[in-house]
């Protein structure tokens, strides 16, 4: 029997040896559980995200690094602070010495201020002319209306003079023409020897007598006429003198209210002028625009000339709102919206992160996303600003701003073979999530708060 056996081994060894070894079954065990642990994992949730990088900044602009600049050219005279101090706003970090040849009398200001009282006094004095001219142009009115009614009533007064002139002589004219006739009747009376020659030469002596009336009263008409005439050419004379006064009373008003406006616009330019030297007197001395950490002094030596506008020291804000700018591509911009969660790991923060199982990430900080800029940076890319989630673990203390960030902002869920599919085909995050089996777009719809619909049903 054992022989019998012994030669059944003997003649079966090939079979044998074609048999699965041990460690291949447990092999082939291993892979088949793999794979269905692999297959499993392909219908877990997978939430979608855009990735970027960035760095730390500041939300608020003023809270970001600030450059101080200097208002003034000037030569540096002496530092007040080093670099890594603590200043408070308004505090003196640099002063400065003029360098322009204008300013370089000490008691300019004084001699500004001089200018300026000088220039206020003669400008007062101006507008007492002024006041001294309209007085003398309104006497001047008041004269000439008074001289032109004494004109006027003397001119009714010649009218009425002549009217009774001529009254007088057309009297006396017909008193002549009646001893006329009464010296004609007479003559022949006494020609014929009628009456005595005595009554005759009374009778010529009255005739003469009126023919001489009658000539005065026309001599006295025509002076009257003549008068009359004067009187209408004094209107005219009293008119043309006192409008020749006034006019050369209101051209002089006219010269001083020109004097006095150029003087005014000179006084302008001097308080400007000695405001502008005021504050430059101020500027001598940089101060701190709000209070911080001196970063870098940007001019060294002692005796360096700067220019306007030139930077001198960059001061650091003590307390900035931390916020993270991330640059994301230009295609997957649509995607976003603010109130967005992220997932941001800092450097020198380790991290383990998960992208699309953010709850099992290690190391990383929540984020939303608050800002999302219209226009793109350099290389085509998209900033947003991220700030912290405030239901999330606080940012840590020790970031500084400019480190360098690693950001994910979180999207839809969708099972893990969509995103390998999505992945291996080159489609964007989110955008084909939303369309059926029919190949009809669905609307995602936003979830009510339950407290909102219970408000509503009642």
């Amino acid at each position: 029997m054992k022989n019998k056996q012994k030669l059944l081994d003997t003649q079966l060894y090939t079979l044998k040896t074609l048999n699965t070894p041990r460690a291949g079954r447990v092999l082939a065990r291993w892979l088949v559980g793999i794979s269905i642990v692999f297959f499993l994992m392909l219908f877990l949730p997978w939430q979608q995200n855009i990735n970027g990088a960035g760095e730390v900044t500041a939300f608020t602009p003023s809270n970001r690094p600030q450059s101080v600049e200097s208002t003034i050219a000037g030569r540096i005279s002496g530092w007040k602070i080093r670099e890594g101090q603590f200043v408070e706003e308004g505090d003196t970090l640099l002063t400065l010495t003029e360098v322009k040849d204008k300013y370089f009398d000490p008691a300019l200001l004084v001699r500004v201020q001089e200018q300026v009282t000088a220039k206020e006094s003669g400008i007062d004095s101006k507008q007492k002319k002024i006041e001294a001219l309209q007085s003398q142009i309104k006497a001047l009115n008041e004269v000439a209306a008074i001289k032109h009614q004494q004109t006027q009533n003397k001119l009714v007064q010649t009218k009425l003079k002549l009217t009774s002139d001529s009254v007088d002589m057309v009297s006396e004219k017909i008193r002549f023409k009646n001893f006329e006739n009464q010296y004609e009747r007479n003559k022949v009376l006494y020609e014929a020897g009628n009456i005595a020659l005595t009554k005759f030469q009374d009778i010529e002596s009255k005739f003469q007598s009126a023919r001489m009336k009658v000539v005065s009263s026309e001599n006295k008409f025509f002076q009257t006429k003549a008068a009359l005439i004067n009187a209408r050419v004094d209107i005219a004379g009293v008119r043309a003198e006192y409008q020749d006064k006034i006019s050369k009373a209101e051209s002089n008003l006219s010269a001083t209210f020109a004097d006095l406006y150029d003087s005014e616009a000179s006084l302008s330019k001097l308080q400007n002028e000695f405001a502008n030297l005021r504050i430059r007197n101020t500027q001598y001395q940089v101060v701190a625009p709000q209070a911080g950490y001196v970063v870098q002094a940007l001019q060294a030596g002692i005796g360096e000339t700067i220019k306007e506008g030139e930077a001198v020291v960059t001061v650091m804000p003590s307390n900035p709102d931390m916020a993270v700018a991330m640059y994301v591509k230009a295609m997957d911009v649509p995607l976003l919206k603010k109130g967005r969660k992220v997932r941001i790991e800092f450097d020198g923060w380790p991290a383990l992160q998960f992208s699309g199982w953010p709850n099992v990430a290690v190391g990383t900080f929540g984020g939303v996303v608050s800002v999302i800029d219209y226009v793109n940076s350099d290389g085509g890319e998209f900033r947003i600003l991220v700030t912290p989630d405030p239901e999330d673990e606080p940012w840590p203390e020790q970031l500084r701003l400019g480190s360098g960030t690693k950001g994910w902002v979180m999207l839809d869920n969708v099972p893990v073979w969509y995103e390998i599919w999505r992945q291996l085909n080159g489609f964007p995050p989110s955008l084909y999530s939303r369309f059926g089996k029919d190949g009809k777009y669905k609307a995602k719809k936003e979830k009510v708060p339950k407290a909102l619909k219970a408000a509503a049903k009642k």
